[in-house]
């Protein structure tokens, strides 16, 4: 598996559960080539290296491995790049022993060989007829010649194209004829996948029991194997046969290891890996969060999904390769990193050269690395969310909620095997029973709408947005309208989840009393409930500013942003810079002065970059940029807020919107209480007076929550388009400044 990982399924679009993971190939791999084919070979598996997984959305624990060969390495690295299997977990990928070749003529092998290639190439093109003919051509020369690893082959591709054309006996036999020849020759991590996969068959044909029968013994297999990535794949789908045969207990049981073992496995994914990873693997949380919804158990369901969502900030954290402020934790924090790339090593041996000494060798240096991890979070609270695997009590999640807060956070429930499509919202406070509630949707309505009402808020043109606000107020609000009645919060904090990040909740709308949601309650949003981090307690000492404005040269002026960085020290004692002094070298300088850093820079938030900048930057004058993946190591302990008003950001049809509360999620790791941040690019004289009026509120003893509601209605009541009003949005600590 690992090995064609790496040398060509990178950029195949593929419906895999589990990460590709990419060792070196074994130089001895190349000592039967010339120089030139060496580095010919090389280039092929750096170019496939390079490649993405294509994202494929996936109705989670359609779980069968395809098990491939050396024939369909070299076939992959060749260039068959960009082709569609049906896999939910990676290919298991032994190369086939040559010195099965050596005994025969070199026509047979040759001829065993094209097939097995051409068989490869015909699954993954969608031709399973095709395949199947071929196959059976190379099962029937395999066995001729007694190649017992290319029979096997052959017997586990023909199986997963009858299964692919809806002929299940037809795959069991196949499956089943593989099996003992993996036992045979001793493949033990073919033997599971085997296991594996004969039990997804059962399962697909109404025989739960037979499932479990096969589930269950590939699972000790895996484990033996050292293979975490196959061992939380199988618990998934044993929890997913509990779960249909009303054991409700022993599903949450699997799931939750599942969960478990996958979130460790995220804790030390390489950049190239990350992405598809998180893709392929987020069924596993939303199944176990939605069964638990199913079995009233809101509490148990919230503290996972919490979890979930701080490991989606964590993981977006180590995208971009954030440093943490403490260096002692950051040289821990390395030790483990550098600790895991040796586990992927050897994880990589085990298809190829399995020992009991080798999983030994794993066992103990994934025990050491836990127990590094666990280290790490005991000493360093601050970063303790990068390695925590196992939810918080929900008590302690709920004393870190500010009085007076309900918080409201939405999950989408959605690409569940044999489960309603459905969105559940969360409401927790600090001192109130959690509920949970629960309405059915079409998932891909509901993205376009979000799509649809993102282009027409940030469009200051569009005039046909009032049905979409009411179409969300009704998907969001209108079920829990009661119940938040009920709290009676003094604000509302949003935990947003994928595209309704890039939505202002402020906007939605109440064709029933004909108010925004902003009329009703002061709205904040909360990048997670920490459970290491705690609210603050007291209002601090009199608000100073430390204000930029406008840096030059640019391409774009922005002279309403230079007027903020004037007004708002005026509003609050201060200081600003603009134009030519707005040097990033003034901000070293001068930030830790003061309790509120106001920047009316640009920002870049799109991950795919700017004009002037790359993602994740703020610019200066004279063009100096601060990356905000070291915002850390500046120390903002003191800091009560970070303005950020002149946010550049872009929705795709891929976004899930993780960096806007990424971004917040770091200045919070830094120490800040909370950020205030455009969703798009403000108009520079509404977020002028936007921002100046907030200073007012604040300076006449609001919290932060209410004084930018206020300023916000202003524009309101005059009827006035969300773009002009709505994308300046407040994350993190609500209360007083």
């Amino acid at each position: 598996m690992k090995r064609l990982m790496m040398g060509g399924l990178l950029g195949v679009t593929m419906l895999l559960a589990t990460p590709a993971i990419l060792p070196i190939l074994a130089q001895r791999s190349y000592a039967q080539t010339s120089q030139t084919q060496a580095a010919q070979l090389q280039q092929l598996i750096d170019l496939a290296a390079s490649r993405r997984l294509g994202a494929t959305s996936v109705k989670p624990n359609i779980n069968f491995q395809l098990i491939i060969g050396d024939a369909m390495k070299r076939l992959m690295m060749g260039g068959l790049l960009g082709v569609t299997m049906l896999l939910a977990t990676p290919a298991i990928l032994p190369i086939l022993a040559q010195r099965s070749y050596a005994q025969t003529s070199q026509t047979q092998a040759a001829q065993l060989q094209q097939l097995i290639d051409l068989g490869a190439q015909q699954t993954q093109q969608g031709q399973p007829l095709q395949a199947i003919e071929t196959l059976k051509q190379a099962l029937a020369i395999a066995q001729s010649i007694q190649n017992r690893e290319g029979e096997a082959l052959a017997n586990l591709v023909l199986g997963f194209n009858y299964n692919r054309i809806g002929k299940s006996q037809e795959a069991l036999t196949y499956f089943q004829q593989a099996l003992p020849i993996m036992r045979e020759v001793r493949d033990r991590t073919g033997e599971a996948a085997t296991l594996h996969n004969i039990g997804a068959v059962y399962r697909d044909i109404g025989q739960p029991q037979q499932a479990l029968t096969y589930f269950q013994q590939a699972l000790p297999i895996r484990r033996e194997v050292g293979d975490r990535a196959g061992e939380a794949t199988t618990l998934s789908n044993i929890g997913a046969v509990y779960r249909a045969i009303g054991k409700p207990q022993e599903a949450i049981e699997n799931l939750e290891k599942s969960v478990q073992i996958t979130l460790e496995m995220r804790a030390g994914l390489q950049q190239e890996n990350r992405q598809t990873f998180l893709e392929s693997n987020r069924g596993r949380s939303v199944a176990l969060v939605d069964l638990l919804i199913d079995q009233n158990q809101p509490d148990q369901a919230f503290k996972w999904y919490n979890l979930a969502t701080t490991f989606d900030l964590a993981d977006y954290t180590r995208l971009i390769d954030a440093q943490v402020g403490d260096p002692e934790a950051q040289k821990l924090i390395d030790q483990w990193n550098q600790n895991h790339q040796r586990l992927q090593l050897l994880y990589a041996q085990v298809d190829q050269d399995w020992t009991p000494q080798l999983s030994q060798q794993i066992n103990q240096l994934q025990a050491q690395n836990s127990q590094l991890a666990e280290n790490i979070s005991r000493q360093y609270p601050p970063v303790a969310e990068l390695f925590e695997t196992t939810p918080q009590d929900i008590q302690t999640i709920r004393e870190n909620i500010a009085p007076g807060t309900l918080v409201i956070q939405p999950v989408l429930l959605t690409n569940i095997r044999n489960v309603q499509d459905k969105i559940g919202i969360f409401l927790v406070s600090r001192d109130q029973a959690t509920l949970v509630r629960t309405i059915p949707i079409n998932p891909t309505e509901f993205d376009a709408i979000l799509t649809e009402y993102r282009a027409q808020i940030q469009n200051p043109n569009s005039d046909n947005y009032a049905g979409n606000q009411e179409l969300l107020y009704d998907y969001l609000i209108r079920p829990v309208e009661a119940d938040i009645a009920a709290y009676s919060p003094e604000k509302i904090a949003i935990i947003a989840t994928g595209k309704l990040r890039y939505i202002p909740w402020e906007t939605f709308y109440d064709n029933q009393s004909d108010q925004y949601l902003l009329e009703k309650y002061p709205i904040h949003y909360l990048t997670r409930i920490s459970a290491t981090r705690h609210i603050p307690s007291n209002p601090t000492r009199t608000p100073n500013i430390l204000a930029f404005g406008n840096p030059t040269p640019t391409s774009q002026e922005l002279p309403g942003s230079e007027q903020e960085a004037r007004q708002v020290t005026e509003i609050l004692s201060g200081e600003y810079w603009v134009r030519e002094e707005a040097t990033l070298n003034r901000f070293y300088n001068d930030y830790l002065r003061f309790n509120i850093l106001h920047l009316a820079n640009p920002v870049c938030l799109n991950p795919q970059g700017c004009a002037e900048l790359e993602a994740n930057q703020i610019l200066f004058a004279n063009g100096e940029i601060l990356n905000i993946a070291d915002i850390a190591l500046l120390g903002l302990n003191q800091t009560k807020l970070v303005v950020l008003s002149a946010c550049q950001t872009a929705m795709t049809r891929e976004s899930d919107g993780r960096e806007l509360p990424a971004i917040a999620y770091l200045f919070e790791r830094a120490g800040a209480d909370a950020v205030i941040a455009s969703l798009w690019s403000a108009e520079d004289k509404k977020a002028l007076l936007i921002m100046t009026q907030f200073y007012e509120n604040v300076n006449e003893g609001m919290t932060k929550a209410e004084a930018l509601r206020q300023a916000k209605l202003t524009f309101v009541q005059q009827g006035l388009h969300p773009f002009s009003w709505s994308p300046l949005i407040l994350i993190g600590d609500g209360s007083y400044l």
